[in-house]
């Protein structure tokens, strides 16, 4: 898959993407996932769907197959947020969606799966993870062609009140703790009444994680430098001091949690 990408003419994507005027906070500007340019390098974008696929593997290891596997962690993901916001949006629909740290399009593509009459905008702070959504799209068009931006998920510079639901997608355990905290308070202002947060990540409460030999665990953390921060934040707590209503947390894989949370109508 990485050589797929790395030998296409994906090059051509980066300057239809390439926000100039982005700002990179020092803490992306770092060795990440074992990469010494984290994640603004093309290896690290080409290697960014084996990488998510490896996610779903190791949270169901007795799926037979890694379609079987995905769908069990995705479509889990996906029917808790729905549900959510059946119940608690005033019946409002799912018009307009908006994916943070959407990395190279898998989640968004999940999203336009599940909301095909939705208009979605993919957002990462990486115009080459960016480059290769473009490209995955260009060879496979989603239901609804997507608008990648180049920007910060703590200040998209996106209007408020413009989107119905918000996603992030294993996002939160790659950044600082208050970066997480910003996050949280733009996504209030970019929902409109009755909208939904919807955050997937690793879960703190799972059985699974808590039972990793310490060396394993060490070993995750020396290339995820944050790892302490994610665990050690209520994510929930910072989700009610923004505003949000009905906040409430899922474990829906043996690995991963789905919180959610209602901007009051």
């Amino acid at each position: 898959m990485t050589r797929q990408i790395l030998e296409s003419d994906v090059y051509q994507e980066l300057e239809t993407v390439l926000n100039p005027s982005v700002v990179y906070p020092d803490y992306y500007l770092k060795p990440f996932h074992a990469y010494d340019e984290g994640n603004l390098s093309w290896l690290a974008a080409a290697e960014a769907e084996a990488a998510t696929i490896s996610i779903a593997i190791r949270a169901i290891p007795t799926a037979s197959s890694i379609d079987e596997a995905t769908q069990a962690v995705r479509g889990t993901w996906l029917n808790t947020v729905e549900q959510h916001h059946l119940q608690y949006s005033g019946n409002s629909a799912v018009h307009d969606i908006l994916d943070i740290g959407c990395s190279v399009g898998v989640s968004t593509r999940f999203l336009s799966d599940k909301f095909p009459l939705a208009n979605i905008t993919g957002l990462d702070l990486s115009p080459y993870f960016l480059s290769v959504a473009k490209y995955n799209e260009r060879r496979k068009p989603m239901n609804k062609p997507v608008r990648w931006i180049h920007a910060n998920g703590e200040d998209t510079g996106l209007p408020s009140n413009s989107f119905d639901l918000v996603s992030l997608s294993y996002l939160f355990h790659e950044l600082p703790a208050q970066a997480t905290v910003n996050m949280v308070k733009e996504v209030f202002r970019l929902l409109q009444p009755g909208g939904t947060m919807a955050v997937t990540d690793n879960s703190p409460k799972s059985k699974v994680l808590q039972e990793l030999p310490p060396v394993l665990f060490t070993l995750m953390k020396s290339t995820e430098p944050f790892l302490d921060e994610y665990y050690l934040l209520d994510l929930e707590g910072a989700m009610r001091e923004a505003g949000f209503v009905n906040v409430i947390s899922v474990l829906t894989d043996p690995r991963h949690r789905t919180v959610t949370g209602t901007v009051p109508l």
